[in-house]
C-alpha cells in the first residue's frame, strides 16, 4: 500500500511538473510573438512616416503623376488603419505595389535621384524595409514555435485549457504574391 501512494505521489509530482514547464514555455512564446508583433508596428510606423517627406520631394519633380501619389496616400491611411495580423499584411502587399510604382517615378526623373534629400530619404526607406522584413522573419519564426508548441501531443490537451490559441503568420495570400513578384509597368 505505501508503495502505490508513492508511485502516485511521485506521478503527480511529474504532472505537475510537466503542466508548469509546459504552461511558462507556452507563454514565453506567446510574449516572444507579441514581441515581434510590437517589432513590426514599430518600423511599420517609421516607414510611414517617411512616405509623406518622400513623396513631397518626387511630386516636386514630377506634377502629372497624381495617380501614383494618390494611390501611395491611400495604400498609406489604409495601413495605419489596419487591425490584426491579416489586415495588415493584406495592407502591407498593397502599400508596397504603391511604393514600388513611385520609385519607378522617380526613375524618369535623373535630378530627383541626384536630389540629396531624395537620396537620404531613399536610403532610410531601403534600411527600414530591411529591418521590417527581419522583423516579419522574426513574428513568424516565433508563431512557427507556438504554434508548433500548441499543437503536439499533449501539449495540445493542456494549451486549450489554459487559454492558448495559434496566432496567423505575417505572409502574403497567393493573389498578392503573384501581385508583388510581377515588375511595376510604367508608362508616360
Amino acid at each position: 500500500m505505501e508503495i502505490v501512494g508513492i508511485v502516485i505521489a511521485v506521478f503527480v509530482v511529474i504532472l505537475v511538473i510537466f503542466l508548469w514547464a509546459t504552461y511558462n514555455g507556452l507563454v514565453t512564446l506567446r510574449n516572444r510573438v507579441e514581441e515581434a508583433w510590437s517589432d513590426i508596428t514599430v518600423q511599420l510606423k517609421r516607414r510611414l512616416d517617411l512616405i509623406p517627406n518622400l513623396v513631397e520631394s518626387v511630386k516636386g519633380y514630377a506634377k502629372h503623376e497624381k495617380e501614383v501619389f494618390e494611390n501611395v496616400t491611400k495604400a498609406r491611411a489604409a495601413t495605419l488603419d489596419a487591425k490584426g495580423v491579416k489586415e495588415t499584411a493584406e495592407a502591407e502587399n498593397q502599400f508596397e505595389s504603391a511604393l514600388k510604382s513611385l520609385f519607378a517615378v522617380s526613375e524618369a526623373y535623373p535630378q530627383l535621384r541626384a536630389s540629396e534629400n531624395f537620396q537620404q530619404l531613399q536610403a532610410e526607406l531601403v534600411d527600414t524595409e530591411d529591418k521590417i522584413q527581419a522583423s516579419r522573419r522574426f513574428y513568424n519564426g516565433g508563431v512557427r514555435d507556438l504554434n508548433t508548441k500548441i499543437e503536439v501531443f499533449p501539449n495540445n490537451i493542456f494549451a486549450g485549457m489554459f487559454g492558448f490559441a495559434k496566432k496567423e503568420f505575417f505572409e502574403l495570400d497567393e493573389a498578392e504574391q503573384a501581385k508583388a513578384e510581377k515588375p511595376v509597368d510604367v508608362k508616360f
